[in-house]
């Protein structure tokens, strides 16, 4: 199967160092805003992918991301969100980065070139058949994540990916490939544009259908979200507030008792006044 890497073809532009700031700007917008329409071309592939994430979640398994670099900040990102949004376990949804959390911040010199790291990771956290396992790079080359891959299908592991390349190591790798054609960068090269935005909007649809299949959202209302701060616990009481029809002392009375939006809701509606 052929294989361009199109993430690597030179920019549309040339000499971005004479463009004022204005034209820079105009610029990048303009390339940003073919994203979104790559990412529509590749829904079907997302919900192929999203429907083995929910039947695995549902049946006690987790979701694992695997990235280096930009991709597995990204990753990282998603993961971290769940938790506070959703309410649920920080172990449900992992990301794991190449070079380890030190890499988060500092990039670690050659650790995506390794071929044996990304399985080490994954057995650090007992992987098994009942996970999924997606794989992130905007090259789709990154050996790190490749060969992490291989062994979950090797383990019966399902596995996705992320890529901005068709036909790449990675999509031929994953059991079910998610692949975003964004084109060349507006800096020749540079990934953590328009892909890394392609690989942003495509986790936040696995995360957030996910967790709506799964039961985390009431309507449209984040009612397993965690109170971490006042914003949130203003935000959960207004939808006490709102569902139930009831003043707002008595909402927050509510939300301090039960601790969530949806206990609260729900032992109002038992007869738990």
């Amino acid at each position: 199967m052929s294989f361009t890497k199109t993430t690597e073809q030179d920019s549309h532009y040339n000499h971005l160092e004479n463009m004022s700031v204005g034209e820079l700007l105009s610029n990048i917008n303009n390339e940003d805003k073919t994203v979104p329409l790559a990412v529509e071309k590749a829904l079907p592939q997302i919900e192929v992918l999203i429907t083995q994430v929910v039947n695995k979640l549902k049946s006690g398994g987790r979701l694992f991301y695997i990235g280096a670099g930009t991709s597995g900040r990204l990753g990282i990102v998603d993961a971290s969100e769940c938790p506070p949004t959703f309410g649920v376990p920080h172990e449900l949804v992992v990301g794991l980065i190449a070079g380890g959390d030190s890499a988060i911040r500092k990039a670690v010199e050659f650790a995506e070139d390794s071929t044996t790291l990304g399985w080490e990771d994954l057995k650090k956290h007992d992987i098994s058949h009942k996970d999924v396992v997606i794989g992130i790079a905007a090259s789709g080359t990154t050996p790190y994540v490749i060969s992490a891959l291989k062994m979950c299908n090797d383990n019966s592991i399902i596995t996705g990916c992320i890529t901005c390349n068709h036909n790449s190591p990675l999509s031929q790798t994953a059991q079910f490939p998610i692949e975003v054609i964004v084109g060349p960068e507006f800096v020749t090269g540079s990934s953590r544009m328009k892909a890394g935005t392609a690989q942003k909007l495509v986790l936040n649809m696995i995360t957030t259908s996910t967790m709506i299949q799964l039961g985390h959202i009431k309507g449209n209302k984040m009612v397993d979200m965690q109170l971490s701060n006042n914003k949130l616990v203003d935000r959960g009481t207004k939808m006490i507030m709102n569902e139930l029809n009831i003043p707002e002392k008595q909402a927050q009375c509510l939300l301090k008792e039960f601790g969530n939006v949806r206990s609260a809701i729900e032992n109002y509606k038992n007869g738990r006044k």
